[in-house]
């Protein structure tokens, strides 16, 4: 199915025409993306933990360490929301009012599950590795078996998902065009900057290719 179905809990109502269901553009923009925000309900209150994720397939993948409250809960069968954000330009408005931004956002709504073969959490792990620069796996050391038994694993299907996404100028009240007023969108994008090695760091090592001309997905 190359679109997800719409429902109560992803239909897009704040400017419907903005809202996407179609998979190439809920995936792009969460493989574009270095961080999601996790929104669960503990004890009572609402919490929203910025992480970092990876998607394999139609799963979206969450790590980090045994003893995260945020991967305990979720293992436990709780639902989550997540929420992913690109910005790509600021949109000044001749009125403040109509000031806005134009960005690609992601939500996904689900029950995730705890990865739990040693094979599987180790595909999990290649994935955040090759998310956050590809070639990365192959040229680091692998997790060892300590390692992997500190860190969980969470895989959510993505199964209630919508994107909503602001493309364009400002839109302006009519009356306002004639106003002596500069108006326009400053584009915004992630850029990676010269690379830093580490000061203990053999001089006789060169910075990899994929470190060199890192750039995101998209960008």
């Amino acid at each position: 199915m190359s679109n997800f179905p719409i429902t109560n809990t992803n239909k897009v109502r704040r400017m419907p025409k903005r809202g996407h269901y179609d998979r190439a553009t809920v995936y792009g923009i969460i493989d574009e993306a270095l961080v999601c925000h996790v929104a669960f309900v503990i004890d009572g209150m609402p919490t929203v933990i910025p992480t970092l994720h990876a998607r394999r397939d139609d799963e979206l993948l969450l790590h980090g360490a045994r003893t995260s409250r945020m991967l305990q809960h979720v293992a436990a069968g709780n639902p989550m929301s997540v929420a992913i954000t690109l910005l790509d330009g600021i949109v000044l408005a001749r009125s403040v009012f109509h000031h806005s931004m134009n960005y690609r956002s992601v939500v996904l709504h689900g029950t995730g599950r705890l990865v739990e073969s040693t094979e599987e959490k180790v595909a999990a792990l290649e994935a955040f590795a090759e998310h956050v620069a590809r070639g990365r796996w192959v040229d680091a050391r692998q997790p060892s078996r300590k390692e992997l038994k500190a860190t969980s694993v969470i895989a959510l299907p993505i199964e209630v998902a919508a994107a909503k996404v602001r493309t364009g100028p400002p839109l302006d009240e009519d009356e306002d065009y004639a106003l002596p007023i500069w108006a326009g969108v400053l584009p915004l994008s992630l850029r990676a900057g010269n690379a830093i090695p580490d000061p203990r760091l053999d001089s006789d090592i060169t910075v990899p290719a994929y470190v060199r001309k890192y750039r995101r997905l998209g960008s």
